[in-house]
């Protein structure tokens, strides 16, 4: 017995796409250059145990917002894409997507309020999702899309370039070493 099979496009194997891991360090850098001071700073300024304990709430819930919104997966198959999270990740906060490959039908460019550009894959009935641009592999990425859908990929580029993330690394890091010293001297004149 013989089975008919029709032409598709070539086949996809299972692959995940992450948060590039300089996006990822570059941010983690800056979060914690910024808020580790607070405690510090507090505990100097003999803040109430009310306040100290709603800073350390705070902080803690900016660390949990963050680990969700940088676990952002890629996922594409044989049968489309799909953006996931971990389960951890509460549906309110970051929701996924998923699209098949028959039902993108094009890919529309739209100017952010800085001046850059983000991409929509459309669908026949007009939803649009927009298209992970922070992705390491990004360029395989869109050859996978391209490959499967048919549109033209080549124009579409990341939203922020690897230069403004590495900027981005490098001042977290003075900021960072600034809060050292800075601490360093305020905790050495305290105990003079």
């Amino acid at each position: 017995m013989s089975s008919l099979s029709s032409p598709a496009a070539p086949s996809v194997t299972e692959s995940v796409y992450r948060i590039s891991p300089l996006i990822r360090y570059s941010l983690w850098l800056f979060y914690f250059a910024l808020v580790i001071p607070l405690p510090i700073l507090a505990n100097v300024n003999h803040v109430g145990a009310m306040t100290q304990g709603s800073l350390y709430v705070g902080l803690g819930l900016g660390v949990v917002a963050l680990a969700a919104a940088l676990s952002e997966q890629v996922h594409l198959s044989a049968t489309g894409m799909e953006i996931r999270y971990p389960q951890w990740v509460p549906a309110w906060f970051r929701q996924g997507w998923s699209l098949t490959w028959t039902e993108i039908t094009a890919i529309k460019p739209r100017r952010t309020g800085q001046g850059g550009l983000v991409y929509y894959l459309v669908t026949a009935e007009g939803s649009a999702q927009l298209l992970p641009m922070r992705v390491a592999g990004f360029s395989q990425m869109t050859r996978t899309i391209e490959e499967q859908t048919s549109l033209k990929m080549a124009t579409v580029k990341p939203l922020a370039q690897v230069w403004m993330y590495g900027i981005l690394l490098g001042f977290s890091l003075l900021l960072a070493l600034t809060d050292v010293w800075i601490l360093w001297n305020g905790i050495s004149h305290l105990g003079g």
